[in-house]
């Protein structure tokens, strides 16, 4: 099953989310990634969705994301045609001689120490996912305490913008 990125503009409006997270419940569709943050209009949000579907889901999915009253508008990012980073905070057990190991291992990754305990480091890294977990996998032998991860984000490359050629769908917003 392949990994779509999927960019949806939607009114900024109480219950939104919970129509497309309702619509993924009831076709059992599966979100493996999902972020949601303000746009530079107010009246809209944005949500990143990463899917894992085939190519004839991916389209029900599309179908079934436009009927949704609040949806203004959907482009799937192609991996090689967008931006994609996610963060994600890692906290490590860090005793001994292990310390410097692990903040020399945050360097290379271009991450940032965020908290410094007698017994354990956490890590702040940004960038893209396989970045991420290339980082993760080469701290698990020190001991992974704990880890959280944000959704992916994603923007095309390029001059091209999501709000290109929507502006009769957009002004429902108004």
């Amino acid at each position: 099953m392949d990994r779509h990125t999927l960019s949806v503009l939607v009114e900024n409006k109480p219950g939104v989310l919970t129509r497309i997270a309702g619509m993924f419940a009831r076709r059992n569709y599966n979100i493996h990634s999902l972020a949601v943050g303000p746009t530079d209009d107010a009246r809209v949000s944005r949500l990143t969705l990463v899917v894992g579907a085939e190519a004839v889901q991916l389209e029900q999915i599309v179908k079934q994301l436009n009927k949704l009253v609040h949806v203004l508008k959907i482009v799937e990012l192609e991996a090689d045609e967008s931006v994609v980073r996610e963060m994600q905070l890692v906290k490590v057990a860090a005793e001994g001689a292990h310390r410097s190991q692990i903040i020399e291992l945050a360097d290379v990754f271009r991450a940032k120490i965020v908290d410094v305990d007698h017994d354990s480091i956490t890590i702040e890294a940004a960038g893209d996912p396989s970045k991420l977990e290339a980082m993760v996998n080469l701290l698990e032998p020190y001991g992974i305490r704990e880890m959280v991860r944000s959704g992916t984000i994603a923007l095309a490359r390029g001059s091209k913008s999501i709000t290109d050629g929507s502006k009769v769908r957009m002004q429902r917003v108004v």
